[in-house]
């Protein structure tokens, strides 16, 4: 049996949409305090997938792979186990799966020293972290303004 290639779930419209459409479904997004929360997340995981990029640059295995252990951490207990797929339906499984693939993908980066698996995984995490601060105003303004 041949394996399949692995082909990433692409950030679509539709997908860089989600989070306003979970954050709508969703009690912790209408929390001012878990959307900042959430932000910090997709901030330190793009910082450690920069430094791991940089350290297999410099040839610095053990840094490398401190960064992507940090990097999947966040990925997997922070943004993966935060999501609501009861209440998110369809766009928080969709989400589920992209986590899941960078997942993969990180793990397979380590193993292989791929700096451009690394690039794909914070290329893939960009427009969602964007999604999220793009909702921002929404979630923060005070639940009176927005009735």
């Amino acid at each position: 049996m041949q394996p399949q290639a692995l082909a990433p779930p692409r950030p679509s419209a539709r997908m860089t949409g989600m989070y306003t459409d979970v954050g709508v479904q969703g009690a912790a997004a209408s929390d001012n305090a878990s959307h900042a929360l959430v932000g910090m997340l997709f901030d330190a995981a793009l910082g450690a997938l920069a430094r791991a990029r940089g350290a297999i640059q410099q040839g610095d295995i053990e840094a490398k792979s401190q960064a992507i252990r940090k990097a999947l951490a966040i990925v997997g207990e922070g943004l993966r186990a935060s999501l609501n797929v009861a209440q998110g339906g369809n766009l928080a499984q969709d989400l589920d799966r992209l986590y899941g693939y960078i997942e993969l993908r990180l793990t397979q980066a380590n193993l292989r020293n791929d700096e451009a698996a690394i690039e794909e995984c914070a290329a893939l995490l960009r427009p969602v972290h964007e999604a999220w601060q793009q909702i921002g105003p929404q979630v923060l303004q005070p639940a009176h303004a927005a009735a």
